[in-house]
Order: structure tokens, then C-alpha cells, then sequence
């Protein structure tokens, strides 16, 4: 009945709309998701999104995604308008619990459309992203340059004529013009950055902070406008590991391309084949087995308390305490050792797959699940005396980088980030998938939204992973680890013995992977570090033919200024080793 009335609901915002502004809307497209989809002229895109924003009952208040499509290769377009490149506008509603899809078809002699940075914040950076990856201008955009790729890069990656692989373009070379030209291309001019010299009473000084910092975790780079120690500005400066994630997923078969995912959160190991997967899945129509979902959540608990426990150690240590990580990193290396015996690899597991898992559990798993239960929580204790009650760290870190929840949603921001201000939201409560809705656990929440809080959100979150995971070691189903569907992939092993058919089908899964049927699809999942999706476009072929990963960390790195801006260096570091990203799941 909960399905029948949400599907009412959301074909009643559609009706809603033509109601509003019919001249706007161009067509509905229906898509496998079940997302209300629909195409709007350019000429009306700013009124229909502020109307979805601010004056529809269910107030979609966060910009979720804002992705593009090169719509001209693509065959398979029933019922579409005419368009060369699409602007795409996922938008989400917490109050009602619902995401609607808005798109906007562009011609490739005028891809030109309004900025929305004056509607949500959060669409700065996702515009900037769209400009240097597909061309599109966003008239009025505050500073549309490129973000991914570097200042002096020719051409715009995701179009379909630009080569996916290295060996389709021309070798690369630098005599002594190119490499001046590029070495200036990357000098740091604060007015290019919005920045101010100096003001009435004080000259600024100018710090970049990375992109090698240990404190930046990664290849990242923020470039600071200081008076004194005080932080007057700060511009995070990203795609330093930016290697075309995207692009990867529409050259590789649907199948191939799941090793890939791993490398995106390269802390979260399955968390990242999981929506990748299922959303293939929802576009073939497999259903799979309950014990393969059960087996999913369970390692994909075990590899949040992994991460977790990287954040745990890393933040402590960014603050000032050496030992904590030493003591975590132990127990993550506990987490692994059943994470390998179960999937033979570790941080890169690769394990799901198109219907279900690689294999089966192995004999003996539940007797290292169980110890690992047992000896966890003790730990916890006493990382609780060591860490979240050190006075020390509860004076750098309390009041520090706080935000609420209202900024929150405008920046898009997800997961424990979100949680820590007090805003009870998780995928795995609020939209199961998985099987989750037959688990009992608590969403932690915060109160402040600060830097003490984000951590704290996290720690009980492990406590919560291990409720879930013992759940699944005391009630997992019996059958089978992968579904009985012709685009499975691959068949189960056992059974190629059986039957020439099968084993036909398992070498043609192998090599070619299977067709998917044309569609388009958007699935979610609680991830390690928020709300982590895959947006996938089949034209009918082996290939998905657009692949748009979303990820958590991309929007939370752009609310840095806004965290940091009257305070100091030191409680920089506090805030970039609370927010828990890696690089990879920022640039892709």
C-alpha cells in the first residue's frame, strides 16, 4: 500500500507541474527507477526548479546531482525531445521522502543554459564539473573554469568524440615552450580565486595547503587568504587524482567495469559495487536470492567499521594523539582477515556481482565473525576513554566547523555529515534496499554539527554495524548466492558442469558481458561517507552508454570556506580530518 501512495503522490507533483507551467514541460520520459523524469525548455528551467524548491508541499530542497548526457550517439531515445546534450537536475525531498529527475535538452550550436548557483550553492562546483567535462556554459555562474582536468586541457572528456583511452591519442610530449606554458598556466593568482590582496588595516598572506599535506589526506590542495593565523578565505582546489571514472564506465562491459568501482571510495571496498550493481539489476529485472542480500549487508557493514575505523584513527591523530590509530589499524586488520577469507582480497574486494556475489560463504566464516563480535565492543570502551572524553581533543574540536541542518541540505550534504546536525536521515532506514528493513538498528545523531559530533555520529555507527552484522551471522538464509536469470553474471559456476547451454551462456557472460535492455536507472546506498549513487543510461548494448557516479565527498569538500572562514589554522586541520573523504571519491 506505501508503494501504491508514493506512486500517487509522485504522479501528482508531475501533474502539478503541467498545471503550472504545461508550455515548460516537453515530455515525461518514464525510466526503470520510477523517478518522476521530466523534460523542460531552457527558457523556463529557473522557474520550474525554484517552484520545486520553495513552493511545491514537499519542497525539494536539496540538489542531490546535476549531471549532463552526450545525446548524440545515443540510438535507443523513445518519446525524448530532440537534444544534443542534456542537463540533468536530480533534485530530493526529505519531507516527503520522494526525488524528482528535471531535464533540459540543449542543441550542440547553442549548449548554453542559466546558472543555478544563486538556488543552491552546491551547484557551483556540479557546474563547473559539467562545463569542463562536456562544454556547457551556465550563463551567470560566478566561475566557470575547469575543476577536473588542468587549465590547459583541449577539449571536453565526456563527449563521445573525445578518445577514452590514452592509446587513442597522440603521444604526449613537453619541449621547453609547453612545459613554460603549462608551469604558468598553474600559477597561483589570488584574484583569479576571488581573493583580496590586502584590506583597509591588514595585507594578507597566502598559504597553500596541500596538494601534499598529510593533513589534506590526499592530493588536495585548499589555498588560504590569512591575516595573521586567522583564516580570511578558503577555495579547495580538487582533481589532482581526477582519472576519468566516468569515462571508464561507458568503454568497459557492464561487467568488467566492477573492479572499477572499488577504486572510487577506496575505503568502502562493496560499498561501491553495491549501487553499481543494483542498478543494473533494476534495469535487467533480476531479483535476487534473500541469502545474497543478506551476504551484501554483511560485508558491507564490515567494510564500514574498516572505514570507520580509518577515520577514528586519523582524526585522533590530525587533533594530536599518535596512539589511537596504531590500536584501530590492529582491528582493522581484524576486519580484513574475515573480509579476505570470505572474498579472497582485501581493501579491493571486487566481490559482488551482476545477480548476486562471486561465490558462496566459505566453511568456517561464522566462527571469525563471531569472534570478531565478541572482541569489538571492549574495544570500543576503551577508545571511547582514550579519544571522545579526552579533554584535550574535546577543546579543539567542540563548536569547531559547525553547521545545521538547513545548510546542510542546501550544500548537499549526506550521511554522518548530515546526521551530526541532529537530521535523522538514512538510506538504509528511509529507503531499505537489500533487505535492510529486516534489520534492527539506530541511526546515530548529533546535536551540533561541529567536528566533535561527526566523530562521535561515526563511532556509534560502527556499534550499530556490528547489531546488523550479528543479525546476519545469527539469521542467514539458506539458497542460493546468486540468481537464476539469463543476465546473470556469470551463471554460477556449478552449473556450466550441468549443461552445454549454460556453459555457452557462462562464456558469452564472461566475454561480453550481458545486453542490457535500454533504460535509465538511478540507484543509492548508504555508503562510508554519506549517500554514494550510480546513474546509468543503457542504449541496448554490452556498454552502459552514460555512467554518472555520485559521490558524498564531492559536495562536502565545497562547504570547507563556509567551515572554516574567522577561525584558525589548527582548527582547519580539525575540520578536513572530520569531514572523512579520500580523494578518489572526490575526483573520480
Amino acid at each position: 500500500m506505501a508503494k501504491v501512495a508514493d506512486q500517487a503522490r509522485l504522479t501528482d507533483i508531475t501533474y502539478r507541474l503541467r498545471g503550472h507551467f504545461n508550455d515548460a514541460i516537453l515530455a515525461e520520459q518514464h525510466c526503470s527507477d520510477e523517478i518522476p523524469t521530466l523534460w523542460v525548455a531552457r527558457d523556463n528551467i529557473c522557474k520550474v526548479l525554484s517552484y520545486l524548491k520553495n513552493d511545491v508541499s514537499e519542497r525539494y530542497l536539496m540538489l542531490y546531482d546535476l549531471t549532463a548526457i552526450d545525446e548524440r550517439a545515443r540510438i535507443h531515445r523513445v518519446n525524448q525531445p530532440a537534444s544534443d546534450f542534456t542537463v540533468v537536475y536530480h533534485l530530493s525531498s526529505f519531507t516527503h521522502n520522494s526525488d524528482i529527475r528535471i531535464k533540459v535538452p540543449l542543441q550542440e550550436s547553442d549548449p548554453t543554459i542559466p546558472t543555478m548557483v544563486g538556488l543552491w550553492p552546491n551547484a557551483n562546483w556540479y557546474e563547473r564539473e559539467v562545463w569542463d567535462l562536456f562544454g556547457i556554459t551556465f550563463d551567470g555562474h560566478p566561475g566557470l573554469f575547469r575543476i577536473m582536468t588542468l587549465p590547459t586541457w583541449e577539449g571536453h572528456p565526456l563527449r563521445k568524440d573525445h578518445p577514452a583511452r590514452a592509446t587513442e591519442m597522440e603521444p604526449y610530449y613537453a619541449d621547453a615552450d609547453r612545459t613554460d606554458r603549462e608551469q604558468e598556466a598553474l600559477r597561483f593568482k589570488p584574484e583569479d580565486w576571488g581573493m583580496q590582496y590586502a584590506s583597509e588595516d591588514s595585507e594578507y598572506m597566502f598559504l597553500n595547503l596541500g596538494p601534499n599535506h598529510p593533513s589534506v589526506h590526499g592530493v588536495f590542495r585548499i589555498a588560504l587568504q590569512l591575516d595573521g593565523e586567522k583564516i580570511v578565505d578558503a577555495v579547495p582546489d580538487i582533481g589532482y587524482h581526477h582519472r576519468g571514472a566516468e569515462k571508464m564506465g561507458e568503454r568497459q562491459s557492464w561487467h568488467t567495469y566492477i573492479p572499477y568501482t572499488d577504486r572510487v571510495d577506496y575505503l568502502g571496498g562493496v560499498n561501491n559495487n553495491f549501487p553499481y550493481v543494483m542498478a543494473i539489476e533494476k534495469m535487467a529485472g533480476i531479483e535476487v536470492p534473500d541469502r545474497t542480500k543478506v551476504i551484501r549487508v554483511m560485508l558491507a557493514e564490515l567494510y564500514r567499521i574498516a572505514s570507520h575505523l580509518v577515520f577514528y584513527g586519523t582524526y585522533s591523530q590530525d587533533i594530536g594523539q599518535l596512539s589511537p590509530i596504531f590500536y584501530m589499524f590492529i582491528d582493522r586488520e581484524k576486519c580484513f582477515s574475515i573480509i579476505e577469507a570470505i572474498t579472497g582480497a582485501r581493501m579491493h574486494a571486487g566481490w559482488f556481482r551482476i545477480g548476486g556475489v562471486a561465490q558462496d560463504l566459505p566453511n568456517g566464516w561464522q566462527k571469525m565473525v563471531r569472534e570478531f563480535l565478541d572482541y569489538m565492543p571492549a574495544r570500543l570502551k576503551e577508545y571511547d576513554k582514550m579519544v571522545m572524553q579526552n579533554s584535550i581533543l574535546k577543546r579543539r574540536t567542540f563548536g569547531i566547523g559547525d553547521y545545521n541542518s538547513e545548510e546542510a541540505i542546501d550544500w548537499g550534504i549526506t550521511g554522518p555529515n548530515l546526521r551530526a546536525t541532529g537530521f535523522e536521515w538514512d538510506y538504509r532506514k528511509k529507503r531499505p534496499y537489500s533487505g535492510y528493513e529486516n534489520f534492527d538498528f539506530e541511526v546515530p545523531t548529533g546535536n551540533n554539527g561541529d567536528c566533535y559530533d561527526r566523530c562521535l555520529v561515526r563511532v556509534e555507527e560502527i556499534r550499530q554495524s556490528l547489531r546488523i552484522i550479528e543479525q546476519c551471522l545469527n539469521n542467514m538464509p539458506e539458497g542460493h548466492y546468486k540468481a537464476d536469470h539469463p543476465l546473470t553474471t556469470p551463471p554460477r559456476k556449478e552449473n556450466t558442469l550441468q549443461d552445454i547451454e549454460t556453459l555457452i551462456q557462462h562464456f558469452l557472460n564472461v566475454s561480453w558481458g550481458p545486453v542490457i535492455p535500454p533504460s535509465e536507472v538511478s540507484v543509492a546506498v548508504e555508503a562510508t561517507k554519506g549517500i554514494n549513487s550510480y546513474y546509468l543510461v543503457s542504449d541496448g548494448s554490452t556498454m552502459s552508454y552514460r555512467t554518472r557516479i555520485r559521490t558524498p565527498s564531492f559536495p562536502h569538500l565545497q562547504m570547507i570556506p563556509l567551515m572554516c572562514r574567522g577561525l584558525y589554522v589548527s582548527d582547519l586541520i580539525a575540520i578536513i580530518a572530520s569531514i572523512d573523504f579520500v580523494m578518489a571519491d572526490v575526483d573520480r
